[in-house]
């Protein structure tokens, strides 16, 4: 069965800066590949995501593009940057964003992401990967998206120094294989869903 996965990178920075986010989501899409899993990168900042809660905020908002791309998808992946131990503000905006999908429902009275899988992806040169990753996660499930077993890849580099995962000569091996890890999950579970989806919720 064809799978789709979008990878929203959640970096401050526009294109075509370099992006250690991009560039780990993209790794993530390289073993999704390995799995009959066709997908793309999207950065957020290019877009002009106004703040709020609903599908569209209107006054030239863009994000009712991106949550097209996200209802057409079968896997989600959110790449974030830390900063000051958080995730990034572009990554809480997509949160705030997609809270909005939870009275979004389908023809079973489910909510529109049920059914989706979810993946995080975090990055940065200081602690706070396992925080973010437990922030993603919990809201992530709560808008409806199912999370598979090690569902998560990050770098950490060591603190007070200046080191991005893009300087990186080559893909640490913890980091490769926890990447191929959740990659390989997420399509099973994302199959496994295709071909059962959940019960119908209540009316």
């Amino acid at each position: 069965m064809a799978l789709t996965a979008l990878a929203l990178v959640c970096s401050l920075k526009k294109s075509p800066a370099d992006s250690s986010s991009e560039l780990i989501a993209k790794q993530v899409l390289d073993e999704l590949s390995g799995h009959g899993v066709t997908g793309e990168t999207v950065r957020v900042v290019d877009y002009d995501v106004r703040p709020g809660v609903s599908a569209d905020e209107g006054d030239g908002d863009q994000w009712p593009q991106l949550r097209d791309r996200i209802r057409a998808a079968d896997i989600l992946i959110v790449s974030a940057p830390t900063w000051v131990g958080h995730m990034s503000s572009v990554a809480q905006r997509v949160l705030e964003r997609l809270d909005a999908e939870l009275s979004a429902t389908d023809e079973e009275n489910r909510p529109s992401m049920v059914g989706k899988v979810a993946l995080a992806a975090v990055v940065g040169n200081e602690d706070g990967a396992h925080k973010i990753v437990a922030d993603l996660f919990q809201a992530l499930n709560d808008i409806g998206f199912s999370i598979p077993a090690q569902g998560c890849t990050y770098w950490n580099g060591e603190a007070m120094q200046g080191t991005d995962y893009l300087d990186l000569d080559e893909v640490p091996e913890p980091v490769q294989s926890t990447t191929a890890a959740a990659a390989r999950n997420a399509a099973h579970l994302a199959r496994v869903l295709q071909a059962q989806q959940y019960p119908a919720y209540p009316a």
